[in-house]
């Protein structure tokens, strides 16, 4: 289903052109326009779903095959040091397109970029609790 609402149903969609590097029946992967890094791309499923939570596990499955695929043509093309494959669900996480898509970012040796966390030290009563919580 697509939502006509949807910024990024539009792009996937072709409704709204652009900078297309792959398309097939479930995806199109585009560049991104505020690019973190050269050669930073999208992968848009054509069908609306605003996050991880509501796609689809065979579109759950295609996607991480899709970004290998793009990753590994990427790499070889561009030349790149590294790459980070980053999904963000929700507000809190840094989602601010709500439909689900994968970002595909080459890393280059002193890139300027930083998708990292400050690691927290929790005690092992507290890592035990939170299993517990997980794997009730």
């Amino acid at each position: 289903m697509i939502n006509d609402n949807c910024i990024f149903c539009k792009i996937a969609n072709g409704v709204i052109s652009s900078n297309t590097l792959y398309e097939d029946e479930d995806f199109r992967v585009i560049l991104d326009l505020g690019p973190a890094t050269k050669g930073h791309a999208l992968i848009l499923p054509k069908e609306h779903a605003a996050n991880l939570y509501e796609i689809s596990d065979d579109i759950a499955s295609k996607t991480m095959l899709l970004a290998k695929k793009m990753a590994a043509i990427m790499t070889d093309r561009l030349d790149c040091d590294g790459f980070n494959l980053v999904q963000n669900n929700g507000e809190a996480a840094g989602q601010t397109v709500m439909h689900f898509h994968m970002h595909l970012i080459p890393r280059y040796k002193d890139d300027g970029q930083n998708i990292l966390w400050v690691p927290s030290k929790p005690s092992q009563e507290e890592l035990e609790d939170i299993k517990n919580k997980i794997i009730k």
